[in-house]
């Protein structure tokens, strides 16, 4: 596999990523993935991502993963060497990606003002937990601490439970996503609006996901309600809830749409369900939950889960089964689409690991290299630096 840029949708597009845990460096990777050239800039001991979680030889797994299609150089910033070799690499950059906690690249020298008088043209992703603002905005700060403050683990858990943290990233994710269309509608404005301008992009971790809660602070500001947890079911719908087959597996079920709601009753519980008065509206559903998923709940205890996935088809009604991953990578729509693909990699083989999304029609992305050994790009990049000042002393000739 080629360890240069690919000819995605942003071939041509430079990238440093110097940030490390975790919506920083995926907002990179998604770049990578679709032809960027990112350079990752590495302290002397390397991305925590290296050594978290599972390894196989001595290899981080999750580093393959968010490493991949990146160059790996190794700086430390605090020295003086280090920091004029990243502004060397700012100077020819589109993006910077940054994930220091507020005001340390300001204590290095390496601030805002300083980077974007080297290149009016960069953008700056500055991606903390707390962001460049407020009270707050010194305090360490990781995707866990967003997913509590923001209000995801007071809705998610039982209705007599704990609140319930996410056993992944979901907050780190969800910034990175964020971050990177952010950064895209900086380069679009910079670019194609003609502007020529950059400009520094502040997100703070907490807030990408409180968007995506929906209309709660809305609806406490006009109501005064407070959204409590509720377990598996919607405050929105119903049915909506887990339920388990005769023969111990367990399905997912939501029925957003009326129409849905109403084939999924008459499936269950007859036409009787389907057109009692209590269950004709969605609010009328959820405040007789107890009621629906008795019927429901019932009716798919005495199938298997083939049966429920055939029955729930023919009935034009939404149902998934619940996968762990091994279940996941054997489905056959996941194979159909290659969902998780092979990567061949120089230390382990051959690995799986997700592929490229979304799929785009005419400049897909691509996974050309899982994640690089720490500093494995350094002499090349330095090299392209010492080219790029050449060049820049024969023009100026």
């Amino acid at each position: 596999m080629s360890d240069q840029p690919g000819s995605g949708a942003l071939n041509g597009l430079r990238v440093i990523d110097c940030a490390t845990l975790f919506a920083g460096p995926l907002c990179a990777t998604m770049m990578a993935d679709f032809g960027a050239d990112v350079i990752k800039v590495e302290h002397p001991k390397g991305d925590p991502l290296r050594n978290m979680g599972h390894k196989k030889n001595g290899e981080g797994l999750w580093w393959k993963v968010a490493g991949r299609n990146k160059r790996s150089i190794v700086l430390d910033l605090r020295a003086e060497d280090g920091a004029e070799t990243f502004k060397s690499l700012i100077a020819g950059a589109d993006i910077l990606i940054e994930n220091f906690r507020t005001g340390t690249l300001e204590s290095w020298g390496l601030g805002w003002d300083v980077l974007s008088a080297l290149n009016p043209r960069l953008i700056m992703i500055r991606t903390t937990g707390f962001g460049q603002t407020g009270p707050y905005r010194r305090r360490p700060g990781f995707g866990t601490l967003a997913e509590a403050m923001a209000g995801f683990a007071h809705i998610t858990g039982e209705a007599d439970g704990p609140p319930t943290l996410p056993p992944f990233g979901l907050a780190d994710g969800v910034a990175a996503y964020v971050s990177c269309s952010a950064a895209m509608f900086a380069v679009y404005e910079r670019d194609v609006r003609g502007s020529g301008k950059g400009q520094f992009i502040d997100v703070a971790i907490y807030e990408p996901l409180f968007s995506l809660l929906g209309p709660q602070s809305t609806v406490f500001d006009q109501l005064g309600i407070v959204q409590n947890r509720t377990g598996n079911r919607s405050v929105n719908n119903a049915p909506r809830n887990t339920y388990k087959t005769n023969d111990g597996r367990w399905i997912a079920l939501s029925t957003s749409s009326p129409n849905i709601a109403r084939r999924v009753l008459e499936l269950t519980g007859g036409r009787a369900a389907a057109e009692d008065p209590r269950f004709q509206t969605n609010l009328d559903r959820v405040k007789h939950v107890d009621e629906i998923d008795a019927i429901v709940g019932g009716w798919v205890a005495e199938h298997s889960l083939a049966e429920v996935i055939d029955a729930f088809e023919k009935a034009e009604a939404a149902v998934a089964p619940i996968y762990d991953v091994e279940q996941f990578m054997a489905d056959p729509q996941v194979q159909a689409r290659q969902t998780v693909v092979a990567v061949e990699d120089e230390d382990l083989g051959s690995i799986k690991m997700p592929n490229v999304v979304p799929r785009f029609s005419r400049t897909p992305g691509s996974i050309r290299f899982a994640g690089p050994r720490l500093g494995q790009h350094s002499d090349e990049i330095r090299r392209e630096l010492d080219n790029d000042d050449a060049t820049t002393r024969a023009a100026s000739a």
